[in-house]
């Protein structure tokens, strides 16, 4: 007589998450998803992270911090992108996520209230990807852009991540109650993310409108090359880093072919 064993249960999507954060990887893993979240990738970091505080709720602060390290430094990887590759990457990502018509207006506002459209992009669920290349192509200061950065970025993490520290048995209790809707929750925070977007931006009013976009969004007309440092001025003369400093302009006796008068 054999015996027969039960199927496996069908694990739900919350489930086949906290399996995840369990593998010795799951924090780089996490680092890397909230740098790339900032600069390009559509997912919140938020779907694995708090399946990871539930299962160990004493790493909540570490990984808050972790969580806006790395989210600061990929703000600063997308304000690059806006500022020296803004019509090569920059203008596809912010076509992809539905900005690009009103995407002069954005970066009028950021030179009015750039600090406030940092937080807001940081706390919110708009894409952050968005302010992050906005910011670099308006050419916002680098200081400021960095410090609201890490005020917004730590009060999206630090916050979730303090009322699971205290509140995580009881959550986690709901949430193995109810895995389908927690799963169903995860899916609908992306979309609501993706849906935010374009309402940020007032749509332009025909060709004209369009081409006028195009042209205001330069990087050279929105940071002027007169404003830009001269390399010649910063960087070291090349012939004097290979003599030491000891190579001697001409004199314009010299130039001419002819000594000096004794």
């Amino acid at each position: 007589m054999t015996e027969t064993s039960a199927a496996p249960a069908k694990l739900s999507f919350y489930d086949r998450l906290k399996q995840a954060t369990k593998h010795r990887f799951a924090e780089p893993i996490l680092a890397a998803l909230c740098f790339l979240e900032a600069m390009i990738l559509p997912i919140f970091p938020e779907i694995m992270l708090a399946p990871m505080i539930i299962a160990d709720r004493m790493r909540a602060w570490r990984l808050a911090a972790i969580c806006t390290i790395s989210s600061v430094v990929g703000g600063l990887a997308g304000y690059a992108i806006g500022f020296y590759l803004f019509d090569a990457i920059g203008r596809p990502i912010i076509d992809f996520y539905g900005a690009g018509n009103g995407f002069e207006s954005l970066r009028h506002s950021f030179n009015e209230n750039g600090p406030l459209m940092i937080l807001v992009g940081a706390i919110s669920p708009i894409p952050y990807k968005v302010i992050t290349i906005t910011s670099g192509v308006a050419g916002l200061d680098i200081w400021t852009f960095v410090i609201y950065g890490l005020i917004g970025r730590g009060l999206r993490y630090f916050v979730p991540c303090g009322l699971f520290y205290f509140f995580g048995p009881v959550a986690g209790e709901f949430i193995e109650k109810h895995k389908k809707w927690a799963g169903w929750g995860m899916i609908v925070l992306v979309i609501v993310g993706f849906a935010m977007a374009p309402l940020l931006f007032p749509k332009s009013h025909g060709p004209a409108t369009e081409i006028a976009v195009e042209q205001m969004t330069a990087v050279d007309e929105v940071v002027p090359r007169e404003l830009l440092p001269n390399p010649a001025e910063i960087l070291p003369n090349p012939i004097d880093l290979i003599t030491g400093g000891e190579a001697q302009q001409e004199t314009p006796a010299e130039e001419a072919g002819t000594a000096p008068a004794n």
